[in-house]
């Protein structure tokens, strides 16, 4: 499996000069045995739902997990997000929990977050697919590189990138942001596991506030897949 021949052309001409060939062909062999192995989220056709909604001269906002969901029916290519018609999981319940705390904006309907997708929010996971029922089960097989690249490609990037790292696997990214014009917003996982540090690190209005100072269009957080 090619890889970069699955991602769309701008992203594909993005990255490749950060992707190493060989590095990037082995992870290629490996998501396409575990597809062939055993079920694997989010299925095939939505592995790069991130990168075919928010061009590289889109992206305003980076929101970066650590994998995707590992229950049927949920993971669909962005982070945090679901399919819609199902029910919205316990992290972007406290999700939005922070955004009415920190807007008083409602939540989007559901749990599928194209429409912030849509606006130039790319919805990343550090590693982008996960065997059913085992989190992290794909960690350290080689997507952690290809996320380093999306990152550094993004470097490039004239206008200001927002990057909120949220966990400790996220936040291990934020040595790769080294462009001034960016900024990170690091906070806890917004998992109901991990009670403190997230909760109150009011990350909605800290991004937009960063985008006006840079001249940029804030994001509608309330916006839903539908509108």
């Amino acid at each position: 499996m090619n890889l970069p021949d699955l991602l769309p052309n701008e992203w594909r001409t993005a990255l490749e000069s950060h992707l190493d060939p060989a590095a990037t062909a082995d992870l290629g062999a490996f998501v396409a045995a575990a597809y062939a192995a055993t079920p694997v989220f989010p299925p095939l056709p939505d592995l790069f739902t991130a990168y075919r909604l928010c061009k590289p001269a889109d992206t305003r906002v980076v929101i970066l997990g650590q994998d995707p969901y590992h229950k049927a029916g949920q993971a669909h290519g962005l982070s945090f997000s679901v399919q819609a018609g199902v029910r919205v999981p316990p992290s972007l319940r406290n999700v939005y929990k922070e955004l009415a705390a920190d807007l008083g904006a409602a939540a989007p309907e559901g749990g599928d977050l194209r429409g912030w997708a849509t606006q130039g929010v790319l919805l990343l996971n550090a590693v982008l697919t996960v065997r059913e029922g085992a989190a992290g089960s794909h960690a350290n097989k080689g997507w952690e590189a290809f996320t380093d690249a999306t990152i550094a490609a993004l470097q490039d990037q004239p206008d200001r990138v927002v990057f909120l790292l949220w966990g400790s696997y996220a936040r291990k990214k934020a040595a790769l942001v080294t462009n001034p014009a960016h900024v990170v917003l690091e906070a806890g996982h917004p998992s109901p596991l991990n009670p403190r540090g997230f909760l109150g690190s009011r990350p909605f209005s800290a991004a937009n506030k960063a985008l006006a100072d840079a001249g940029l269009t804030p994001i509608d957080w309330s916006r839903s897949a539908s509108a």
